[in-house]
């Protein structure tokens, strides 16, 4: 397999070997930013137990909210793919975007004129320093991969994902695939 550089839009799975590490552990993350400065992304397969009804009492939606990551967990951040409804979005690559004016988006949901399939919410971020990831690439930590789904990645939001994932990959991830999450378990 050739081995991919992160870049905005790109997907970063993480590999079996980051067992022990709760956040991160079968995760799959969409890149928002790369750049010299450090890296931003969201796990795109990691649901809450609640929905954002809940943390928004005003919305009437039963929309998922998800782990997007350690960071930040108060705060709550979107990606979409309806740039034409939502002003202020900034594109991350392949027809997604990534936060906007949050007002449209309560008028948006409560008038039923998005999608879920259009958004995703998350709890907090995934954040790297200048170099950080870089240095987790270069201890196996991750695999990048290119998003072949484009905007439908908002829709992958399975656990299985990561499972689907390693199928992907094939070769020695094949075993992968099938282990318990937690193989002291097995």
């Amino acid at each position: 397999m050739v081995a991919l550089t992160p870049k905005k839009g790109h997907l970063l799975i993480a590999e079996p070997s980051i067992i022990g590490d709760v956040a991160f552990n079968r995760s799959v993350v969409l890149l928002a930013e790369h750049n010299s400065e450090g890296s931003i992304g969201f796990i795109l397969n990691k649901p809450l137990e609640f929905d954002l009804s809940e943390l928004i009492p005003e919305l009437n939606t039963s929309l998922r909210v998800y782990n997007g990551g350690p960071v930040e967990q108060d705060n709550l951040y979107f990606i979409h793919k309806v740039p034409e409804l939502i002003n202020n979005s900034i594109e991350i690559s392949n027809g997604i975007y990534w936060g906007g004016d949050f007002e449209t988006i309560v008028e948006l949901i409560n008038n039923k004129r998005i999608k879920d399939s259009d958004i995703k919410f998350f709890l907090g971020y995934s954040g790297w320093d200048t170099m950080q990831l870089d240095k987790e690439l270069s201890s196996s930590s991750w695999v990048v991969s290119e998003n072949r789904y484009k905007s439908n990645i908002i829709k992958k939001s399975s656990l299985s994902f990561w499972r689907e994932k390693m199928l992907e990959l094939g070769g020695d991830y094949l075993m992968w695939s099938n282990a318990p999450e937690n193989p002291l378990l097995n």
